[in-house]
């Protein structure tokens, strides 16, 4: 769903499980500073700073210049964001330029109900 004055209120009647005051632990893998890294940087900086002022810690990790940070984490794409907390772990691939689907995974907002209409 589009962000817009229209669905907004909607948005916020949908407000995911999360409690407020949770610290949100989040690291953003990327590959150099290509237009695609700092688009998913510049993006998931504006969601943080609009949902989750002062309470999450972004790691940005260049894999090409720090490729140990990388060992375990089992990045197969870039950039790939990885929520480690609040559990439940989520990932996400790609530029983070779908608010939606990044809301989502940082369980900000939840999926509608079934048979729920969603305001587009």
């Amino acid at each position: 769903m589009p962000l817009n004055p229209r669905n907004i209120r909607a948005l916020f009647e949908r407000v995911g499980h999360s409690p407020l005051g949770e610290r949100y632990i989040l690291r953003l893998y990327v590959t150099g500073m290509t237009s695609r890294s700092s688009r998913a940087v510049s993006n998931l900086k504006a969601i943080c700073e609009e949902y989750l002022a002062g309470r999450y810690d972004l790691e940005v990790i260049d894999i090409y210049q720090q490729p140990v940070l990388t060992k375990g984490e089992q990045i197969i794409a870039a950039p790939t964001l990885i929520k480690q907390l609040p559990l439940p772990m989520r990932r996400i691939i790609g530029d983070m330029s779908n608010r939606e689907r990044v809301l989502l995974a940082l369980d900000l907002i939840r999926e509608p109900e079934h048979g729920e209409q969603r305001n587009e």
